[in-house]
């Protein structure tokens, strides 16, 4: 597998919709993760990021123009002691709750599948990042319709332990622009990460299509200590 540039990644695609990142950074003592929201319509590109607790949910910047809340209000991020868990969808609180309750993040997701957003069956895209006495691992998760199938749930989670510094995984929830929207396809796509929590939230937020862009968040989290730093980006402010 390619080693793939992040920034390129992200400038040469219109719109890979919804993304995860998660990686360690390079001088090895962070794990890290981001997740981006886009937009085509007005009701999706209407929100941005607050800070909820440990975590953050979407909320809509213009109540007014909320059409359906279904698919675009949820909480993309939430920790469960060591455990912070992102996703891009209610599958968030569905990890939560099953973790919760002693099952595996991919026993929890077992009751979910892609989005009912027809034609286009947006994939549910999800991570887990664990820091425990010092080391660190993740996983992620995508459930996609069989090719377009809304008949069949293909389920895949990818597990990396002991990840490496300056290095980690990109996943998005669609191939690019289209109609019906392409879902993602193959194995988290390989990626490079450097620079600071400011240099890093700052090469994700540029090279993001600037007409579909919506909404950025960042956190750094020590593995020695448990300590985070976000940083959150709003189109809308």
């Amino acid at each position: 597998m390619e080693l793939k540039n992040l920034a390129k990644e992200l400038s040469s695609n219109s719109y890979p919709g919804r993304g995860i990142v998660i990686g360690k950074s390079k001088d090895g003592t962070k794990a890290i993760t981001a997740y981006f929201i886009m937009g085509r319509s007005v009701n999706s590109r209407n929100r941005v990021f607050v800070e909820e607790g440990a975590g953050i949910r979407t909320q809509a910047f213009d109540p007014s123009k909320l059409t359906d809340p279904s698919l675009i209000i949820y909480a993309p991020v939430r920790v469960l002691n060591n455990k912070t868990i992102v996703t891009n969808g209610d599958q968030t609180d569905t990890i939560y709750d099953g973790m919760a309750e002693g099952k595996t993040f991919e026993q929890s997701l077992r009751v979910r599948e892609f989005e009912p957003d027809g034609p286009n069956f947006t994939p549910r895209i999800s991570g887990i990042m664990k820091i425990e006495n010092g080391t660190y691992n993740y996983a992620m998760s995508i459930l996609k319709s069989n090719n377009g199938n809304p008949a069949a749930c293909n389920r895949y989670t990818f597990a990396y332990e002991n990840p490496v510094a300056g290095e980690g995984h990109f996943i998005h929830t669609y191939m690019q622009d289209g109609n019906p929207l392409p879902s993602f396809e193959g194995e988290p796509k390989w990626v490079e990460i450097d620079g600071d929590i400011d240099t890093f939230t700052n090469i994700l937020w540029t090279n993001l299509n600037e007409e579909n862009k919506v909404s950025l968040f960042v956190r750094f989290i020590d593995i020695a200590t448990g300590e985070t730093e976000t940083r959150i980006v709003n189109k809308n402010e």
